[in-house]
């Protein structure tokens, strides 16, 4: 119990800290490379200590095939969370571009929205993909 405890409050920390910092901070390019670099920091901390506290195997020899397929499971859903999440970042910097230049090539020519629709639609896409990886990955 008090291992997921130390956990919350290691896993709160991580995103207070950081973005504490920035806002508390002068608001400057370099400011925010540190945040991000903190952030990082915290972040796979907070993944180490949770690997230290959730995941360690069981002394005995006859619990031995239920730590293992606990071990396995806690891996699975940590694959599951980072496939969607990545993927999701990356669909939402892939839309921010098309959709930004869409936008622009909408203003000079009206007739091309269609076209510029599917590179959007391709785009989000990814996230999609992601999802479906991450569903494979937990069934």
């Amino acid at each position: 119990m008090t291992a997921k405890i130390i956990l919350v409050i290691a896993l709160i920390l991580s995103i207070i800290i950081p973005f504490g910092a920035f806002l508390l901070g002068e608001k400057k390019k370099g400011n925010l490379k540190a945040t991000l670099i903190c952030n990082a920091f915290f972040f796979f901390g907070t993944l180490v200590l949770a690997d230290i506290l959730l995941f360690s195997g069981k002394v005995s020899a006859a619990e031995a095939a239920d730590a293992v397929a606990s071990s396995v499971d806690g891996w699975r859903y940590i694959a599951a969370a980072l496939s969607t999440g990545l993927s999701c970042i990356g669909g939402g910097i892939a839309v921010a571009s098309a959709a930004s230049a869409a936008l622009g090539a909408m203003s000079e020519d009206s007739s091309i929205m269609g076209k510029a629709l599917i590179f959007v639609a391709l785009a989000e896409g990814i996230a999609l993909y992601g999802l479906i990886v991450s569903f494979t990955i937990l069934g």
